[in-house]
């Protein structure tokens, strides 16, 4: 309590004011290492209150009514009955991806088609240019197709289009559709056609893979979430999924809470390099006031008041840091829709959020305090001694309890603060541990090299060799503090730079050898060998066949999903039983799948023999079963009870029909089904010729380019690493101040000694010299230090996280290990020219 009160006191207040007039500077640069910090966490954490709103307010305009059904096949008559009897408005649409052709132009592209009918939405527009072709369309045969699809091809309204058998004339451009995120539209672009026309251009057949969307407008005073606990079950039972503008808003909540917790943990990182700078940058200054402190002390000052003198100057600092930070990120809130526009499928409006203001400057000044204290605390202990005896007066005391309390404040504060930004206790445990390692690391390697340059200091090498080595160590050296804040920010770097590769890499196709580059699918039975036909006149190989059945789980050792949900020790997951599985059959296995279990029995030789089926292992891990167990699959009506017999691994990157389960030949080969085909083309004109050819002959056959879908997945993927290095950017600039200030700061422990070198002879060059060769020390081992972590943590990334194998490109770790070094020493010899260019008199009496 007296402590307390001692930080009301106006004397302190007033000492701390007059000695803060020549220091301000360096204050500044203090309370630059928290703005960054609190800027990114007051800029995220208002984005997301934004968007929590805006989530509520704008759900019913993301699905576009208060109820959605969707299904893979027609509704049934009680369905159609059940829905009668609900009342309120209500449209239907069928979408499937679909080939179309644009007559002027001759180019063909895979689109997703949607043939509505109804007057949805129900809430929200679908923006068009021109604004009435939403409207106009649905009256005639026009269509919508969407605006960078048109861009593409050099397309405009009032061009005509091919779909299947049916030419449509483009009655506008689609902008923005309800809930649909650019993303999306990048994928597979919507082209929007009446549905009475569906019939019309024969691409529905029997085994098109075809959505059946069914949207309603409940009246008004419908309480609709109590309407569907009622109809749910009558749902469920015939496989019909259902959205709600409630499922909507958690399921949007919960996508948004993942990137989130993404962006809070950039804002977090970064707050942690500012916490680092907060450290550094006060134990330096720390140091500098020893000598006023003991001065200060023989006058009869109190430690606790030295103290608070200098407790008074940080909170100050802190507080006007995180102000300039909560304003910074205030605006800086504004740029983040912008940077995730094609992620977000609703509109942001900005607004200030005062609750992330006021815990921005909070959290600004507690850390300012937190991480201050530790090196402010040596200021108890300092000796009026010290005044007569600078040299051997140590005001360090490892065992003082104070400094553990200190320290366990601040590694709860870590955790807790992890914690709330990742939602996962576990989580936050292992990013702790992680940054401790990283930590621990890089104060070994600082202690590590003090010990060895002292041990082993080469007293033969040159005068400027042995004066740059001999800084690392010293009194006042600042090897400790630059390696860790470099390091850590170069760690920071280094793993986002590897991370995004690991993405790329994950995700690229091979187009060497002899990879198919081209895939058609949805091919009826009747129309294979037509289409075999087809590809041999264009000399194009054919990699491989595949005939596909859609089939449903009903039963897992004999027990059905009821039966399983009723059971509360039974694990196996209850998603199997939700998803359309899409199987094929063969008695051989393919190059990109191995036996990791069993043995594959490719054929069934009699009718009522058992059906032996081999399972992805992967797979088989998630549902918990094996080889023996039973599944009982629906095929369009027909139950086939199956055993597991085999498991494969399958390299799910390679371009292959991959399928989680395979059936023997003997079985299906009756089942309604459709066919899949892979070629290979190498010239782009071969290409366009005959998707153009298939189109013009097969108009329910897709095509898919993978030329075309690996440019698509590289925009996607650029927009990714955009967001990514956009939101890094705070972290890494606020490294960029941690180093700027650590070692601008460094500069007062330098000044005497540079001086001094001066003073006995040593020229302007040389000076240089041993200052360049100090901080290309320092700037090399913290950037390796901080290099070998992030090949660590991308290492542990690729193993644990994205299951794939990790090998860094030697190239990029050179370049990133240079630009950190030259850096520094660039900083470094900078920030000595001042005191180089004057003569030593003038430089004591200014500095000293």
């Amino acid at each position: 309590m007296k402590s307390l009160l001692l930080f009301f006191n106006r004397w302190l207040w007033q000492m701390a004011w007059r000695d803060s007039r020549k220091n301000r500077a360096r204050l500044l640069l203090f309370i630059s290492s928290i703005i960054l910090g609190v800027a990114a966490l007051v800029a995220i954490n208002s984005f997301r209150e934004n968007l929590k709103k805006d989530i509520d307010r704008q759900a019913k305009t993301v699905i576009g009514a208060d109820l959605v059904l969707s299904n893979n096949q027609p509704i049934s008559d009680s369905i159609e009955w059940l829905l009668d009897s609900i009342g309120g408005q209500r449209a239907h649409e069928r979408s499937f991806a679909s080939m179309i052709y644009f007559p002027r132009t001759h180019d063909t592209r895979l689109v997703q088609i949607r043939a509505l009918d109804g007057a949805f939405p129900f809430y929200g527009d679908i923006e068009t240019e021109p604004q009435s072709a939403s409207s106009q369309f649905r009256v005639g045969q026009k269509a919508l197709v969407d605006h960078t699809l048109l861009l593409q091809f050099n397309a405009n309204p009032g061009d005509s289009v091919k779909i299947g058998n049916l030419s449509f004339y483009i009655e506008g451009r689609i902008k923005k559709l309800p809930g649909q995120n650019g993303i999306a539209a990048t994928v597979a672009p919507p082209v929007y056609i009446p549905l009475k026309y569906l019939n019309q251009t024969g691409l529905q057949q029997k085994g098109s893979r075809i959505r059946y969307r069914y949207y309603i407008k409940l009246p008004a005073q419908t309480e609709v979430e109590k309407l569907v606990k009622n109809i749910r079950p009558r749902l469920k039972s015939e496989g019909i999924g259902i959205r709600t503008v409630a499922s909507t808003k958690n399921n949007l909540g919960d996508a948004f809470d993942n990137l989130s917790e993404f962006l809070n943990l950039v804002a977090f990182v970064a707050l942690l390099l500012g916490c680092v700078g907060v450290a550094s940058a006060v134990h330096i200054y720390v140091k500098e006031k020893l000598a006023t402190v003991a001065v200060l002390r023989c006058l009869g000052l109190q430690g606790i008041q030295a103290l608070m003198i200098y407790l008074i100057q940080i909170i100050v600092m802190g507080f006007i840091g995180a102000l300039i930070g909560a304003v910074a990120g205030s605006l800086i809130q504004t740029t983040l829709p912008f940077v995730l526009k094609d992620f977000l499928p609703i509109e942001i409006d900005l607004a200030i959020s005062w609750p992330s203001i006021f815990q921005g400057i909070g959290i600004g000044i507690f850390i300012s305090l937190l991480f201050a204290l530790i090196p402010l605390l040596k200021i108890l202990k300092v000796s009026p001694l010290l005044t007569l005896r600078a040299s051997f007066e140590s005001t360090a005391d490892k065992g003082d309890r104070i400094n553990w309390v200190v320290y366990m404040l601040i590694t709860a504060f870590i955790y807790l603060f992890a914690f709330l930004q990742m939602g996962s206790w576990l989580d936050a445990l292992f990013f702790c541990l992680g940054l401790g390692v990283s930590f621990l690391l890089l104060t070994g390697v600082a202690r590590l090299i003090m010990w060895v340059v002292r041990k082993y200091f080469p007293v033969s090498w040159s005068f400027i060799w042995r004066q740059g080595l001999a800084n690392l160590y010293r009194p006042n050296n600042q090897t400790l503090i630059l390696i860790i804040s470099v390091g850590l920010g170069t760690a920071l770097i280094t793993t986002l730079y590897f991370t995004q590769n690991l993405l790329l890499d994950k995700v690229s196709l091979s187009s060497i050898g002899n990879q198919p580059n081209m895939v058609m699918f949805d091919i009826q039975s009747n129309q294979k060998a037509a289409l075999n036909k087809l590809t041999a006149e264009y000399k194009l190989p054919i990699i491989q066949e595949a005939p596909i059945v859609t089939m449903r789980l009903t039963n897992v050792n004999g027990q059905t999903k009821s039966q399983i949900e009723k059971d509360s020790l039974n694990d196996i997951p209850r998603w199997a039983f939700n998803r359309e599985y899409r199987v094929t059959y063969r008695d051989y296995l393919i190059d990109s799948e191995k036996t990791a279990e069993g043995e594959w029995k490719g054929k069934v030789a009699r009718a009522g023999d058992p059906i032996y089926i081999s399972v992805d292992k992967g797979y088989a891990e998630r549902m918990k079963v094996g080889i023996g167990d039973t599944l009982t699959f629906n095929v369009q009506g027909a139950l086939l009870d199956t055993y597991i017999s085999h498991l494969r691994e399958i390299e799910w990157n390679r371009v292959q029909t991959n399928f989680l389960v395979l059936f023997p030949k003997g079985v299906l080969e009756d089942a309604p089904q459709f066919h899949v085909i892979m070629t290979r083309t190498e010239q782009q004109n071969v290409s366009a010729s005959f998707q153009q050819a298939v189109v013009r002959n097969f108009p329910n056959v897709s095509v898919i380019d993978l030329g075309l879908i690996l440019s698509t997945i590289d925009e996607i993927l650029n927009k990714v690493s955009f967001v990514i290095q956009f939101m890094a950017m705070f972290s890494i600039l606020t490294g960029f101040f941690v180093l700027i200030s650590s070692v601008i700061l460094s500069k007062y422990q330098r000044i005497q000694e540079s001086v001094l070198l001066r003073t006995i002879g040593a020229n302007r060059n040389q000076i240089m010299k041993i200052t360049a060769l100090e901080y290309f020390l320092l700037g090399s081992l913290a950037s390796v230090t901080g290099i070998v972590i992030a090949l660590v943590s991308s290492w542990l990334l690729a193993y644990f996280s994205f299951d794939t194998s990790f090998t860094p490109n030697l190239l990029p770790i050179l370049g990133i290990y240079v630009i950190i070094t030259t850096l520094t020493i660039i900083i470094g010899i900078l920030n000595s020219t001042g005191i180089l260019s004057k003569p030593p008199l003038e430089v004591l009496r200014r500095e000293v």
